[in-house]
């Protein structure tokens, strides 16, 4: 089994890479001889949409630092991401699409980037940068898919997809929760948002005669949509519904935390040489204001994918107000944050995405008309899987700065027509054919290894015990998106599926099954606040070939097997069974080498 480490130096990335031959123009260019590299700190929160902005028309929302950001940014304004959460972190953190990577879904094992993709915490921390993550990583919680395995140094991070899912701590809420710090679990006071910029400022001020790469993806304000009744109540003043009121306020909460991130790169000294990008991660899940579009969170409508993205960097030029109108997306920001930094581009990795230096570069009276004119058409793909096993077409757009072909049959120009009203499919065929024809070649492109899975390494020295919880199970028996959350665990959905997994040697392994995590240390049958008994008799285990079964002794908190394993790919499945029909997967095993 090749290491990370081993990957990383095949493809040419370790401390203090030089730049490779085709980026040393730009490098000369866009770095100072004898100048600190630029430092990069990226935002991007969760399930924010473009309309969920005042400086994108919102009439409700109060987001006054955002708003000055805006002002003096270069706006990407036809910027695309994926419709839903690890799909778009996938592609942000690789420059490639999300479909090639194994991320497709935010679940079912399928939100596990795999083991030879190259992230921006790689790029970066081999060119020497020192790497931090403050927030939702949510592209795996297991060796070898967790972000201190993927390039980043300092790690700060909740579980799973959201706080409260399965992976996370049991019983967080937003507030003085237990998050994950450089693999070990801490509690922390204060709000969940406040905790993740309070620490990227402790980062960046630690660092600050270093170039440093800071990426901050927000939880918020994904649901639940908790936040301090301060910043509620002026929503619910103005009329606005309480879950509405609640997500607005998230936002709100959000950009007082970007005021004081941007004065204290100020305070630091920082500002001028810190790349500061602003975006989100898929179309709104609050509703409200929409800016014309179509769709929200998961639609393959502009709604769901066109988000915010703000780029300022004053000493390279980066300062706003302007606006670029070129289609873009977030495969692009890798490419071109390589040569922005003058960075060396991994040799044998092939983007999907293109560097923007283009048209951000240049700016005199005539840009951005002047760079956009040279700029090529181009063709990018966005689709909404959510499934475990990817189905041609489904829920997808084929876009061009003019075009967009929704689910292979609907085709709207968005320069006439940006609300997706008038699907002028049927007086176009051409257009239709052209697209279709460019939807086949990157399908056959990027689906040639959906028959792979990604596999969790359970025994590696990297990650001894492993906690694998059902947010990872693949699908048996019409498996449902609950086994993402606590509260399913707690009413004890009757739901199993496998884990696929990687034995890294030979050797004696004990298996723990648990109905509930060991912070909550419960009786597998017992019911918690908020939670039912179950009533399960029996535990079985069934690796590879071995399949075996325990009584569940009365009050017992876990079902313990010792097996002996080779080396190798496997499935690993549970179930806690009932003398009647009841069955319940074991939503929580404990993995551990001897």
């Amino acid at each position: 089994m090749k290491t990370r480490r081993g990957f990383l130096k095949a493809i040419g990335l370790g401390a203090g890479s030089l730049l490779m031959p085709g980026c040393m123009a730009a490098a000369r260019q866009l770095t100072p001889k004898g100048g600190k590299q630029s430092n990069v700190v990226l935002v991007m929160t969760d399930d924010q949409g473009y309309g969920d902005l005042a400086c994108h028309g919102n009439p409700d929302i109060q987001t006054p630092n955002l708003n000055k950001l805006y002002m003096q940014s270069v706006r990407l304004t036809d910027f695309h991401v994926g419709p839903t959460c690890s799909p778009t972190r996938a592609a942000l953190m690789t420059g490639r699409y999300c479909n090639r990577t194994g991320v497709w879904h935010t679940v079912m094992g399928r939100s596990l980037l795999r083991k030879d993709e190259v992230t921006m915490g790689d790029v970066f921390s081999g060119a020497g940068y020192r790497t931090g993550i403050f927030g939702k990583w949510h592209l795996g919680d297991n060796y070898p898919f967790r972000p201190q395995d993927r390039g980043f140094g300092e790690v700060l991070i909740h579980g799973g997809g959201g706080v409260g899912q399965t992976p996370d701590y049991w019983g967080n809420d937003y507030f003085d929760d237990t998050y994950l710090h450089n693999g070990s679990r801490k509690k922390f006071e204060g709000y969940c948002t406040d905790v993740w910029f309070d620490r990227a400022m402790k980062f960046i001020e630690a660092n600050k005669n270093k170039p440093f790469f800071c990426y901050i993806p927000t939880n918020a304000p994904h649901s639940p949509y908790n936040v301090a009744d301060e910043y509620i109540k002026p929503y619910l003043d103005k009329g606005l519904p309480e879950r509405q009121a609640r997500f607005y306020g998230m936002i709100t909460n959000i950009d007082d935390n970007m005021a004081r991130l941007m004065h204290r790169l100020e305070k630091l000294g920082l500002e001028e040489n810190t790349i500061l990008i602003f975006m989100t991660d898929n179309g709104t899940s609050g509703g409200g204001y929409s800016a014309g579009m179509r769709g929200k969170k998961g639609s393959e409508y502009d709604g769901g994918h066109r988000v915010p993205c703000f780029i300022r960097w004053p000493r390279g030029g980066l300062t706003g107000p302007g606006d670029i109108d070129r289609l873009t997306a977030h495969v692009d920001l890798l490419p071109t944050l390589i040569e922005l930094c003058g960075l060396k581009r991994p040799r044998g990795v092939k983007f999907d995405g293109d560097s923007l230096v283009p048209l951000l570069m240049g700016r005199d009276e005539s840009w951005p008309a002047r760079r956009t004119a040279g700029w090529p058409d181009r063709t990018l793909i966005t689709d909404s899987q959510r499934i475990e096993h990817p189905e041609k077409w489904r829920k997808s757009a084929v876009m061009t700065d003019r075009w967009r072909l929704v689910n292979g049959t609907e085709l709207y120009d968005i320069k006439a027509d940006p609300g997706q009203k008038n699907n002028i499919a049927d007086g176009n065929p051409s257009v239709v054919e052209g697209l279709r024809e460019a939807y086949e070649d990157w399908w056959a492109d990027v689906s040639e290894r959906f028959d792979e899975d990604c596999e969790i390494i359970i025994g590696s020295a990297k990650e001894n015990p492993s906690r694998l919880t059902c947010h990872d199970w693949h699908s048996v028996g019409g498996i449902r998106q609950a086994q993402s959350s606590q509260g399913a665990v707690g009413q004890g959905v009757q739901v199993s599926g496998f884990w696929a997994v990687e034995v890294a040697r030979d050797g004696v392994y004990e298996f723990a099954l648990r109905r509930w995590p060991k912070e909550l240390d419960a009786p597998i049958n017992a019911a918690v606040p908020g939670g039912k008994a179950i009533s399960a008799t029996s535990a079985r285990l069934k690796i590879a070939d071995l399949d075996v079964t325990k009584a569940i002794p009365k009050g017992a908190h876990a079902v313990t097997f010792g097996v002996g394993l080779k080396a190798g790919k496997k499935h690993l499945q549970t179930w806690l069974t009932s003398d009647g029909d009841a069955s319940w997967g074991a939503y929580y095993v404990y993995v551990r080498r001897l």
